[in-house]
This record gives structure tokens, sequence and C-alpha cells, in this order.
């Protein structure tokens, strides 16, 4: 019998669900097919590996993980894991580019190296910063909030104040639904091709 859908902790055997989650957003189109050899340049691979106690996956209700969402508790904190524990892991497996990128693929290998890109002055004020994805199928029908709530109530439990995310400006749909879930801009929208958001961990009316 089919158990119903929930919200609960990453487990290990989850992490090639993630990934193939995590490709089509790393790539930057949805119709290409994986081409890295090794999945660990994508946006899970470091959460997974530095702090899977704030990881959280939409189990299907067969075991397998359909959404995720991944944080930090202090975004400064990881930087320097992530610099010093994470990147040694990957760096001569992933060499970064010369020169600016070229291609899609190279820009997530540049970031790849350069970690410091996640301390955004405008965030200061929101230590905790998030990632989060559902499959197409699973958009729409609460999950996501529930992923964040979740995330909200261990944040709060290991003390962090607030938290941030980064948005694709164009994402309208997507401002909207962290809108609804009291996400204010950090960074006006017209700044730029991504708006920061951010909101207290505590709890709020309608959460």
């Amino acid at each position: 019998m089919t158990e119903p859908s929930v919200i609960r902790p990453y487990r290990p055997e989850d992490r090639n669900a993630l990934y193939d989650l995590c490709v089509p957003a790393a790539q930057r189109d949805p119709d290409r097919r994986p081409v890295w050899a090794d999945p660990a340049i994508f946006t899970a691979a470091p959460y997974l590996d530095l702090e899977p106690e704030l990881a959280f996956v939409v189990d299907d209700g067969h075991g397998t993980a359909v959404g995720y969402l991944l944080a930090t508790a202090d975004t400064q904190e990881f930087v320097t894991a992530y610099r010093t524990r994470w990147l040694p892991r990957v760096a001569a497996r992933f060499p970064e580019p010369p020169g600016a990128p070229a291609t899609p693929d190279e820009a997530v290998l540049k970031r790849l190296h350069h970690p410091e890109l996640m301390l955004i002055p405008e965030a200061s004020d929101y230590p905790a910063h998030l990632h989060v994805k559902l499959a197409p199928q699973w958009q729409g029908r609460g999950y996501g909030s529930a992923l964040v709530h979740t995330l909200l109530r261990a944040l709060r439990e290991r003390g962090a104040p607030a938290v941030h995310l980064t948005v694709a400006t164009s994402n309208t749909q997507a401002r909207a639904f962290f809108t609804r879930l009291g996400f204010t801009d950090l960074t006006p929208p017209e700044a730029g091709p991504v708006t920061r958001m951010g909101r207290a961990t505590a709890a709020a009316p309608g959460d």
C-alpha cells in the first residue's frame, strides 16, 4: 500500500534523486541530459556533505525524494567550511576555467571555486540561507510552503534569527510565493537579474 507523501529529513539514499532534481537548474536548460561525469558540482552536494541536518525532502510515498530544501544556519561559517573542507575534495576534478565563463557550464564551474559569492552585503542581517526545488508535478500543492516552515522551525531551534534566498527577478511566480511566506525584498527587483529576499525565522501571523 502506498504511504502518503510526507516532508522528512534527508537520508543518504536520497542523494542521487536530489542530484537529478539539481541537474536542470544547474545546466539552465531542462531539456539537456546530464553531461557531468560527477554531479558533485551541483547545488546539493556541499549542503548534503556539510550541513545534512538542515536538508529536508518531499517523499512521494514510495521513498523517492521529489523535492528538497537545503540550507545553512550561518552563511559565513558555511563558506569557510566549503573553502577549507569541501572544495579541496572536488577542485582537481573540476578545475576553474581560465578567464570569464564562455558557457553556462563554465559559469557553474566558476561559482564552484568562489564560495565567497554567497556572502551578500544586503543579507548580512539574515545569516541563514536556503535553496528549495520541487519536481514540476509536485509544485502548487503546498509542499514548498511545508518545506520552508519545516526549515524555519529548525533554524529557530538553532538560534538563527533570519534567513535569506536568491531568486531570479524574472521569476515572478517564485517571488510571489516567497512573499506569501513572509519574505521581503532585500534588493529592489529592478536592480538586476536576481532579487535577494529575507525574513525573520520567528513565527509570524499565517505561519
